[in-house]
């Protein structure tokens, strides 16, 4: 059944439920209580990580289902379509490849070592083509940075076209606390910008070596994510690369010492300024088949219009990715990635701030919801928002993310990723403060800022917020919540296991949209617009 149609069907069925009560809106005095309906809230998230949804992936039965949903939550609270054509959704084409990869390196002379796919190595085509190899000399490139402002370059000039670079992922900083942000990981950290920069230096592949503290998340995130059907936006992107993938340490260790090299011994020599890259003399050959499918996803988009005439052209965007992994490797008898952590409680935070926006009086500005497509695939909804913004990015006055969200419990405090980049920090604080909770600013080890969907804009130039959950929860040892925080991210993180739980509380999660609320009001009421801060490095480009 083609998408619009199955659209049409889904919302028959799901407005047919009761609208929410119509009530002449008002605004909370100041320190008043914004009425967060949790119930609902429970009801959203249960339904949007139930099994029927299968994961939630982009272009299925179950994403479908989900961006149906959405959207018929959208109408019935009255908001405006804010898509294309007078929908509520906004097309983005991507292509889905499923990869089956092989993998065989070696010295020159010696006979070649074929990893296990899954055990030892993922990879998978970076090119829309159903069969697609990249074969050649490894080289060790350290960091894989190539940073100015830092001083920093760990290719030196050298040639590498037609070369498979292997690297070690995050930045210097992990080990030597003087350099770059110390273990506050910056974008030069994140394998999406190794990626990049190995593509315009010529390469034909990029391998990258997986240490669970380098990553910050083990080996079976790696399985799990990058063996099921992966996304890219169905159009052309120059400089590419013809493959990437993933090896563990083992297997890289033992490889450079086949060739005589130590990788403790490398890795040092990465961390220092003066590194050059490092001929490996070993030849790789990584090869793709993958299964495409050209498919049309979307992100589902509303709007709460504002009251000033000139204003109201500005807005205020809530955002929210709806997908998730889909069905994906057995894991202990499952092989659904509900996702309810991530990311069906941000979807029920956006349509639980949406309810209490529309009971309180309007904004100056507007504010427009986005549930966003394909995050999981590389934030791939976002960019083709920006790309083609459904409101000029120029009037976009911030972007307020939501990225699971705190299912377990009230808290003392909040935060905020990106907060000591532009003037949202004490706006976001003031929010928090009428709440009766603390900002706490949590050192950045995991390069959160640069993993979800606000990131796409910020690089565009608009202002935007990442609101996540506190740790210093009320009736708990002060150590409990990050306890919780890490054990999600070993155990449950893209696992089959991030599922609805009945002991989900929800009273933390009310507090984050009650700010997420007060942040966006304040900033819609005021009539200049958010700026990045001269150290930050994004700025707004000039009209």
């Amino acid at each position: 059944m083609a998408i619009k149609c199955w659209h049409a069907v889904m919302m028959m069925a799901i407005v047919a439920l009761p609208a929410w009560p119509q009530q002449k809106p008002k605004s909370p005095a100041a320190g008043a209580a914004i009425p967060v309906d949790t119930a609902a809230i429970d009801a959203h998230l249960r339904f949007l990580a139930s099994d029927l949804l299968e994961g939630r992936a982009p272009a299925t039965r179950g994403g479908q289902l989900a961006t149906a949903y959405i959207a018929a939550q959208f109408q019935a609270l009255g908001l405006e379509p804010a898509g294309d054509k007078g929908s509520y959704f906004q097309p983005v084409a991507l292509v889905g490849m499923t990869p089956q990869p092989t993998f065989t390196w070696s010295k020159p002379g010696s006979p070649p070592d074929t990893l296990p796919f899954r055990d030892a190595f993922v990879a998978w085509a970076e090119r829309p083509e159903s069969d697609i190899g990249a074969t050649g000399e490894v080289v060790f490139v350290g960091y894989g940075i190539r940073a100015p402002e830092w001083k920093w370059d760990d290719y030196k000039g050298m040639d590498l076209h037609g070369k498979v670079l292997l690297m070690l992922v995050n930045d210097p900083g992990l080990v030597d606390s003087t350099v770059f942000l110390g273990k506050i990981l910056t974008y030069y950290g994140r394998w999406t910008y190794k990626l990049e920069e190995a593509a315009r230096q010529g390469a034909v592949g990029a391998i990258l070596v997986h240490t669970a503290e380098s990553a910050t998340y083990p080996w079976d995130v790696v399985r799990s994510s990058w063996t099921v059907e992966q996304f890219k936006l169905d159009q052309a992107r120059s400089p590419s690369l013809a493959i990437a993938g993933w090896v563990t340490e083992a297997a890289a260790r033992a490889e450079l010492a086949k060739a005589g090299l130590n990788l403790d011994s490398l890795s040092r020599a990465a961390a220092r300024r003066e590194f050059r890259p490092v001929s490996t003399g070993i030849q790789a050959s990584v090869h793709v088949t993958s299964a495409l499918r050209r498919v049309q996803s979307e992100n589902v988009a509303a709007r709460l219009p504002g009251r000033d005439p000139q204003l109201a052209e500005q807005a205020v965007l809530i955002t929210a990715h709806w997908d998730h992994k889909g069905i994906g490797p057995v894991v202990g008898g499952d092989s659904i990635y509900n996702g309810a952590e991530d990311n069906a409680s941000g979807v029920a935070a956006i349509l639980g701030a949406a309810e209490s926006l529309t009971r309180m009086a309007r904004s100056a500005r507007s504010i427009v919801f986005v549930a966003t497509t394909a995050e999981e695939s590389g934030l791939l909804g976002s960019e083709a928002y920006v790309q083609r913004p459904l409101l000029p990015l120029a009037r976009t006055a911030a972007v307020l993310n939501l990225d699971v969200t705190n299912v377990r419990g009230a808290t003392r405090d909040i935060g905020a990723l990106g907060m000591d980049r532009s003037s949202l920090g004490p706006v976001f604080e003031a929010a928090a403060r009428a709440e009766g909770v603390r900002v706490e600013s949590q050192p950045d080890v995991r390069g959160s800022f640069f993993r979800s969907d606000h990131f796409p804009f910020a690089r565009a130039g608009v202002p935007a917020l990442s609101i996540k959950p506190g740790v210093d929860f009320v009736g708990r040892p002060k150590t409990w919540g990050e306890e919780q925080e890490n054990s999600y991210n070993e155990h449950r993180y893209h696992q089959p296991s991030d599922e609805y739980q009945t002991t989900f509380r929800y009273d933390g999660l009310a507090q984050q949209v009650r700010v997420t609320v007060r942040t966006a009001q304040a900033i819609a009421n005021n009539r200049d617009l958010p700026r990045w801060l001269p150290s930050s490095e994004f700025q707004r480009p000039q009209p």
